[in-house]
C-alpha cells in the first residue's frame, strides 16, 4: 500500500483557513519522505486531475479523461477543487485543470474557495507544478471561459508552468476535447521520458506527486457521475410531444409565464428533482426571412455546419446559428470585414458601456441594416455566427409523482426595441409556434449539486424568485411521495399577488395540510416600497437561524446576476446578525454550510 498522508478533519477545532495552512503542511512533510519499502521501484506518472464544475459537464470530461490516463499507465486521480485546498496544491507536480466558466465569469460554487485562496498573496508559489487548463464557457456572454483564463493565469503568475496551451471551449466539446487530449497525452509521454528538460520521473519523484488531500476524498470523486438515459443526449433528444400548455399568470400580468408538459412516456428517459429539461429551439420564420431579404440571398443556397453536414442556408439559420443576439466578436468581425466605422468605434475599450448598450438592444439582423453590403457569401455568414445552442429549465415535476412527464415553467421574454418586436428564442417559440400535440427535441441535464439531503428528516429552505421556483414544486412534491418528515420553508417573489403567484392553488393547499410549513412571499409591486425575497429572509432572521441550528439544507434558484447575490448577502447578515458573529466568522459559517453540502444555489 501506498503511504496515507494525514490531514486535519473538517470538525477540529480550526479555522478553514488553519486547516488549509495544516493540510498543506502535512502534505510537504509527508509527500517528501517516500515508503522505504517503495524507495527503489520506479513509479507511473502521477497526475491529479482536477474539475471545478457547476451542472456536471467539467466533471464528466474529468471522468473520462482519468479513465484514459489510467488505461495509459498513469497513475491519475479525479478530483473536485470542492474538497481541495490551494495549499495542497503545492505538493502537486502534475495537475489538470477542467474549468467552466459559472454565472458573471465567475467560479462555479464548489471552487470559489480554493480560487479565493489562491488568489491571497501570501500563499506558496508553484514553481514545481506543471499543469494544463481546459476551460468551458459559452460565447454568448462577454465572460466566455473568465474562470478557465483567469485560474490559469493565476497560476501562471505563482510559477507554474504550462504543459501545454490553455483550450478555451463552447458548446461543441467533443472535438477541441478530443484534439486536446492527443496533444496532452504527448506531452505527458515527453514528461515521463525526460525529453522536456525533466529528468525522469523517480519513485522519489512519484511520492511527491502523491495527493495531499486524504485518500477518502479522491476515492468520493471517482464515483461515476450519474448519466441520463444513454439513448437520449443533446447530440441524440427525444422528440417529446407537449401535451398541456397552460398560463400561470394572468391576464393583468405584465408578462407570461408558461407551465408546459412533455411527455416522456416510453422513451427510457429518467431524471431527479433538481435536473435540468434541455430544449433544442429554432429561430422565428419571420426573422431568418428578414435576414435573407437583408442580403438577398434566396435562402436555398447549400452551407456546411459543423456536425449538421451541408444544409440549405434558410435551414442554417433556423436551426443551427444564433441570430437573435449580438456579442463582442461577431462586432469585431463583421465591422472589420466592412470597415464600418461606426461599429469599430465601438470596440474601443472607453466605450464598453456603449458596446455593452449597443449589444442589449440589436440582433444581427440590425447591424445588417446599419451597416450593410459587407456580406456576400453565405460561407461568410456561417463562418460569422456562433452556433444556437440548447436552452435549459429547470424541472417542475417529480418523477415520482409525475411519472411519464416532464414539466418545465417558462417566463415568455418579449419586447420591443429600435420599431421591432423582440423575444426569447425558445420561449416565443413554445408560446407561439409549438401547440400542444407537437413534437420538440428535448433532454435531461443532470444537476447532481442541486439534489434534496439524503435524510428525509432534514428542513429545506428553498429560495426561488419567479420561475426559480420551478425545482422547488418538483422538490414539494418529491418529498410528499417519498414520505419525508423533514420541515419544508419556500420564499418566493414576483411582481404582484393577484397576476403573477405562480402555482398558488398548489402552494396554498400544502400549507393548509401542512406539508409546506412556512411560505413567505415577497410582491415587490403590491406596495410602494419594493419587497423581494431577501427582504423576506432578514424579517425572519430568528426562525431562519433557528432552522440552521436544526441543521436544514438551504437552496436557491433564479438569477444569478443581482438575485443570488442579494440572497447570499443577505444570509451572511443573518448568521452574523443571528449568531453574534463578526464578518469573517459569519463568511467562515457560510462557507462552512458549503463545505457541508448545505447551501445549494442553481443560479443563471
Amino acid at each position: 500500500m501506498s503511504q496515507m498522508v494525514p490531514f486535519v478533519p473538517n470538525d477540529a477545532p480550526f479555522s478553514k483557513e488553519q486547516r488549509a495552512w495544516l493540510n498543506g503542511f502535512l502534505a510537504g512533510v509527508f509527500s517528501s519522505t517516500p515508503a522505504p519499502e517503495f524507495a527503489a521501484k520506479p513509479a507511473p506518472l502521477k497526475i491529479a486531475v482536477f474539475y471545478a464544475s457547476q451542472t456536471g459537464t467539467a466533471e464528466g470530461l474529468a471522468r473520462k479523461l482519468t479513465k484514459e490516463l489510467k488505461a495509459k499507465g498513469y497513475d491519475a486521480t479525479a478530483i473536485s477543487l470542492e474538497a481541495y485546498t490551494s495549499a495542497a496544491l503545492a505538493s502537486e507536480r502534475h495537475a489538470i485543470f477542467i474549468a467552466s466558466t459559472y454565472g458573471q465569469g465567475e467560479a462555479p460554487d464548489s471552487a470559489q474557495f480554493f480560487y479565493e485562496q489562491v488568489c491571497v498573496e501570501h500563499f506558496p508559489r508553484y514553481e514545481n507544478l506543471q499543469y494544463a487548463v481546459f476551460a468551458l464557457g459559452d460565447r454568448h456572454y462577454e465572460t466566455f471561459c473568465k474562470f478557465g483564463i483567469d485560474l490559469d493565469n493565476k497560476l501562471a503568475s505563482l510559477g507554474a508552468t504550462r504543459i501545454l496551451d490553455r483550450i478555451e471551449c463552447d458548446v461543441d466539446i467533443d472535438g477541441p476535447f478530443g484534439r486536446w487530449k492527443e496533444e496532452l497525452f504527448g506531452r505527458l509521454r515527453a514528461i515521463a521520458k525526460g525529453e522536456c528538460g525533466t529528468s525522469a520521473i523517480s519513485s522519489s519523484d512519484a511520492s511527491e506527486l502523491a495527493p495531499a488531500m486524504p485518500s477518502s476524498v479522491a476515492m468520493a470523486s471517482a464515483v461515476p457521475a450519474q448519466e441520463p438515459s444513454a439513448a437520449v443526449t443533446r447530440d441524440h433528444p427525444y422528440f417529446a410531444p407537449l401535451v398541456e400548455k397552460r398560463p400561470l399568470t394572468r391576464d393583468g400580468s405584465t408578462k407570461l409565464t408558461l407551465h408546459l408538459t412533455w411527455s416522456i412516456a416510453g422513451s427510457g428517459i429518467k431524471y431527479e428533482a433538481g435536473d435540468a429539461c434541455g430544449i433544442i429551439p429554432q429561430n422565428d420564420p419571420a426573422l431568418v426571412d428578414d435576414i435573407l431579404n437583408s442580403l438577398q440571398f434566396a435562402g436555398k443556397e447549400q452551407v456546411e455546419i459543423p456536425r449538421a453536414g451541408i444544409v440549405p442556408l434558410q435551414e442554417a439559420l433556423r436551426h443551427h446559428l444564433v441570430i437573435t443576439k449580438l456579442n463582442r466578436k461577431l462586432i469585431e468581425r463583421y465591422a472589420t470585414m466592412g470597415q464600418c466605422k461606426r461599429l469599430l468605434s465601438l470596440l474601443a475599450p472607453e466605450q464598453q458601456a456603449h458596446l455593452e448598450k449597443y449589444i442589449y438592444e440589436r440582433g444581427f439582423v440590425d447591424i445588417l441594416e446599419a451597416c450593410p453590403g459587407v456580406i456576400h457569401d453565405p460561407s461568410d455568414l456561417v463562418g460569422m455566427l456562433p452556433k444556437l445552442t440548447p436552452r435549459l429549465y429547470s424541472i417542475s415535476s417529480s418523477p415520482s409523482v409525475h411519472a411519464g412527464e416532464v414539466h418545465t415553467t417558462i417566463a415568455v421574454v418579449r419586447y420591443r426595441s429600435l420599431n421591432r418586436e423582440r423575444g426569447g428564442v425558445c420561449s416565443t417559440l413554445v408560446a407561439d409556434r409549438v401547440p400542444v400535440g407537437e413534437r420538440l427535441p428535448i433532454y435531461i441535464q443532470p444537476n447532481k449539486k442541486f439534489r434534496l439531503p439524503k435524510n428525509p428528516d432534514t428542513p429545506v429552505i428553498m429560495i426561488g424568485p419567479g420561475t426559480g421556483i420551478a425545482p422547488f414544486r418538483a422538490f414539494l412534491h418529491e418529498r410528499r411521495a417519498a414520505g419525508a418528515k423533514g420541515r419544508n420553508w419556500l420564499f418566493f417573489g414576483e411582481r404582484n399577488s393577484a397576476n403573477d403567484f405562480l402555482y398558488r392553488e398548489e402552494l396554498e393547499d400544502m400549507v393548509a395540510d401542512g406539508h409546506l410549513t412556512h411560505l413567505d412571499t415577497a410582491f415587490s409591486r403590491d406596495q410602494e416600497h419594493k419587497i423581494y425575497v431577501q427582504d423576506r429572509m432578514l424579517e425572519q432572521g430568528p426562525m431562519f437561524w433557528s432552522w440552521l441550528q436544526d441543521g436544514a439544507s438551504i437552496y436557491v434558484c433564479g438569477d444569478a446576476s443581482r438575485m443570488a447575490k442579494d440572497v447570499d448577502a443577505a444570509l451572511h447578515t443573518i448568521v452574523a446578525k443571528q449568531g453574534h458573529m463578526d464578518n469573517d466568522a459569519a463568511k467562515e459559517y457560510v462557507l462552512r454550510l458549503k463545505d457541508d453540502h448545505r447551501y445549494h444555489r442553481d443560479v443563471y
